[in-house]
């Protein structure tokens, strides 16, 4: 795929930002846990963070209908840089409390998830603009965040190890910026909604009405969402009780115990290496699947890949040496490709197309609760017991999912056609 101008542009922004995310989503918690020396504190903060995130994730579809996509995204990577660069500049000046963390947290969480919205609603436009195949924009960006999945956790640690915890996440900052002036230097037009004169004079008119309005697709969003993925089809919703099931127990991992154990040996900065070790291994069973799905029933690489993933995963319970954990890391996220792809597929081939954007933006929303709840949970096992037992307690959690998944009568049949509208 050639890339052209505002193509190249918008992948080398939209790779940018998620540079930051993922460098700030390894070094935060590490940060929280030095600072309060608490587990409970950061899966705390992680729920409370989860509100304001669940909140503009249903609102963000109904306000970008509205809203200069590239503005959103330009002041959604400034409000990011912002709240993580005054976490080192607090932490000098008066010392980092969990208070702190809430505060600057919060500032975080509404800047990013309406950012997310609008990158997603900018990829077409721009795509269409430069003339390039869609498919292939969407799978460069794909690959591109795969790999950047990967170097971020890695440059996280590294970055840990020369500049220490807190002033890592200056390079957050920039990384933030940097996506913000590199999304600045795409054309004006790009991301500008049409607005008839009748909705310009409504709007301007009644600030109210338009809030009400927004209101009420929010809500239209969440009800019809979850019927979508609920209410119908016995595959799609046990598919989705799956994806969010194994989101809680990954979410806990990476977020707490991870983070608790390694902080706890000496040495934090081990967990970008176990955590890209893990994006390492899926990207590699993503292309595994991408090449060779057709030659095998559907039902197969969901058994494999579930039993893969619980082998991993009873390896990394046992919290064993650093190598074996990158090792087991790898194979977790290895039959996790294959897994992720299927999940992802029933969320989008057994919902009609007439309900599919409320059925997408439901499942994005509660995507923003499941994994804070599960980091939520792993904290109050940590805070209860020592740290191995809650691996253990986890590790059983899982066990019982890959078993209930195995078993379950809606998940035996995965090449059943959808259901018709």
């Amino acid at each position: 795929m050639k890339l052209k101008g505002s193509v190249l542009r918008f992948l080398i922004s939209d790779a940018l930002s998620l540079l930051g995310n993922s460098i700030a989503g390894v070094v935060l918690p590490l940060v929280l846990l030095a600072r309060t020396g608490d587990a409970l504190a950061a899966g705390s903060l992680a729920i409370i963070c989860a509100v304001p995130q669940f909140i503009c994730g249903l609102v963000g579809g109904a306000a970008l209908d509205k809203l200069n996509r590239r503005r959103v995204c330009m002041a959604s990577d400034l409000v990011s840089a912002l709240s993580v660069a005054l976490l080192p500049i607090v932490d000098e000046v008066w010392g980092l409390s969990f208070g702190w963390f809430v505060v600057l947290g919060l500032l975080g969480a509404v800047g990013d998830v309406p950012g997310m919205t609008a990158r997603d609603a900018l990829l077409p436009e721009v795509c269409e603009r430069d003339g390039s195949n869609l498919q292939q924009f969407v799978g460069a960006n794909q690959s591109l965040k795969a790999m950047v999945n990967i170097i971020g956790p890695a440059a996280a640690a590294l970055l840990m190890g020369f500049m220490g915890d807190v002033d890592a996440l200056w390079i957050t900052g920039a990384c933030s910026c940097a996506a913000a002036l590199v999304t600045a230097s795409l054309p004006r037009e790009v991301g500008v909604v049409a607005v008839s004169a009748v909705e310009s004079t409504e709007v301007a008119a009644s600030h109210e009405g338009a809030i009400k309005r927004m209101a009420r697709a929010s809500r239209s969003v969440l009800v019809d969402g979850l019927h979508a993925l609920f209410g119908t089809d016995a595959l799609l919703r046990a598919s989705t009780l799956l994806s969010f099931g194994i989101s809680m127990v990954m979410g806990s991992w990476q977020g707490i115990v991870l983070p608790a154990h390694f902080t706890a040996m000496g040495a934090p900065e081990l967990v970008g290496y176990v955590v890209s070790s893990m994006g390492a291994g899926l990207l590699c069973g993503s292309l595994l699947y991408t090449a060779f799905s057709p030659r095998m029933p559907r039902r197969t690489w969901f058994v494999i890949s579930l039993s893969g993933m619980a082998l991993g995963m009873v390896v990394m319970g046992t919290l064993p040496s650093v190598p074996v954990l990158m090792l087991a890391a790898g194979i977790v996220g290895l039959f996790a490709g294959p897994a992720s792809a299927l999940l992802g597929f029933f969320a989008y081939d057994r919902v009609p197309e007439s309900r599919r954007g409320a059925a997408m933006g439901a499942l994005n929303a509660l995507f923003l609760v499941v994994v804070p709840a599960g980091a939520f949970f792993g904290s109050v096992l940590v805070s209860l017991m020592d740290i191995g037992s809650a691996c253990l307690v986890m590790t059983g959690a899982w066990i019982a999912v890959t078993l209930c998944a195995l078993v379950a009568r809606a998940l035996r049949d995965l090449d059943a056609p959808a259901p018709t509208e």
